[in-house]
């Protein structure tokens, strides 16, 4: 006779702001690999099909979506419910460097577009995903924000990324405790020295310690972020990280360097 088959259910509807490169590409191919049916959004389309075309798994979706601009990202939510009709999991990943320099250098404009990228954008798509999650049915969805250690303790000379990554701890403590009644989890990532592009110069060059010394700091590979994102993920509604720190073991972090 015969074994009878049961069909599986597709896999999570996951969208991946800033996807086309680093943390987010690193994501997207370790939860493609696990079955989510992935919508990438990014500023550039040729990025985001670099990215889509390392991930084995459900064909994603490519959106080039600008998180700074409201527009964009209801574009992007309505592109993701048109195609797969709900949204799971929402990785809030995109996000800049930002000026760099003592406080009274710093460009106010450079500031404002910092936290527009930052912070304001990362609400923006946590608002919407929120708004699909709460009318959905079933209910409920995963938000990951990604913060980073400069959610905890910043660099010299970073007012604006760090300003923004501590904001963002605040963002996700609300989104967690504003989704209790809706079944919707949120959760942070804090990475420390992901050896991405934006991180290369750390490890090449390196970077300006408090005591005024320019040290190389050591890295890792962002696919272990990746494989973290997955954990996060992949876990049922009624469980939560609300916290994650996946750091380089000797980076200069834990204690006085």
């Amino acid at each position: 006779m015969p074994v009878s088959s049961t069909p599986q259910s597709p896999g999570p509807v996951t969208v991946v702001t800033g996807a086309g490169s680093g943390i987010g590409r690193a994501a997207a191919v370790e939860l493609a690999a696990r079955g989510h049916r992935l919508v990438l959004a990014g500023r550039r389309a040729d990025a985001l099909a670099e990215t889509a075309a390392l991930c084995d798994g459900p064909d994603p979706i490519s959106v080039p979506t600008d998180v700074r601009d409201g527009a964009s990202i209801d574009a992007l939510f309505a592109a993701t419910t048109d195609a797969h009709g709900r949204v799971d999991v929402l990785f809030n990943n995109a996000g800049v460097t930002g000026p760099g320099g003592p406080p009274d250098e710093i460009d106010p404009a450079a500031w404002s577009d910092a936290v527009a990228t930052n912070l304001t954008g990362c609400f923006l798509c946590a608002r919407a995903a929120f708004g699909v999650m709460r009318r959905q049915d079933p209910r409920g969805g995963r938000i990951i924000n990604n913060g980073s250690i400069a959610a905890h303790t910043p660099r010299p000379g970073t007012i604006a990324y760090s300003a923004t990554k501590h904001a963002i701890t605040g963002l996700t403590k609300s989104l967690a405790l504003d989704g209790r009644a809706y079944d919707i989890a949120c959760g942070q990532i804090d990475i420390g020295n992901a050896a991405t592009d934006m991180i290369r110069a750390v490890a090449d060059v390196g970077a300006l310690q408090p005591d005024g010394t320019i040290r190389q700091e050591p890295t890792f590979d962002p696919a272990h972020v990746g494989e973290a994102v997955v954990y996060m993920a992949c876990l049922p509604l009624s469980a939560n990280v609300q916290s994650l720190t996946v750091m380089a073991t000797k980076m200069p972090f834990v204690g006085r360097g």
